[in-house]
């Protein structure tokens, strides 16, 4: 699912709900969408989601982490953020973006597919499988 999510394209649009002049830098889009999409898909708690993150090297990297940590990504407290930043809006937008790169891809893999069965076909003379 990590490589489905068009991460970066979303991370400007993420990034311009800050300000660079005040508060803490904030988290990465990956890992605020990736944190709420852990939460929902196992149906647990902000608490007890931190914990699971913390604990599992596979959600770590979901979440965009380069190396395994024993230790919080961060506070449970953040979840309350990150779905006030990643509004409904915001989910559709990326559904949508997840369809339609995904149709593409399908697409290309068909006009490939096609391709090749021609390119048999004029080599061959008949349609060798």
């Amino acid at each position: 699912m990590a490589e489905l999510i068009p991460w970066s394209e979303f991370e400007s649009g993420y990034a311009e709900k800050f300000s660079e002049s005040m508060g803490a830098p904030a988290k990465p889009f990956r890992m605020a969408l990736g944190a709420l999409i852990i939460k929902e898909k196992l149906g647990i708690s902000d608490r007890e989601t931190v914990e699971q993150i913390k604990e599992n090297p596979y959600l770590q990297y979901f979440i965009g982490m380069s190396s395994y940590s024993n230790k919080p990504p961060f506070e449970a407290s953040m979840m309350v953020y990150f779905r006030e930043r990643i509004n409904m809006d915001y989910v559709k937008k990326i559904n949508q973006k997840m369809v339609l790169d995904s149709l593409h891809k399908t697409e290309q893999t068909e006009i490939e597919t096609e391709g090749n069965k021609k390119k048999r076909i004029t080599k061959t003379g008949r349609d060798k499988k």
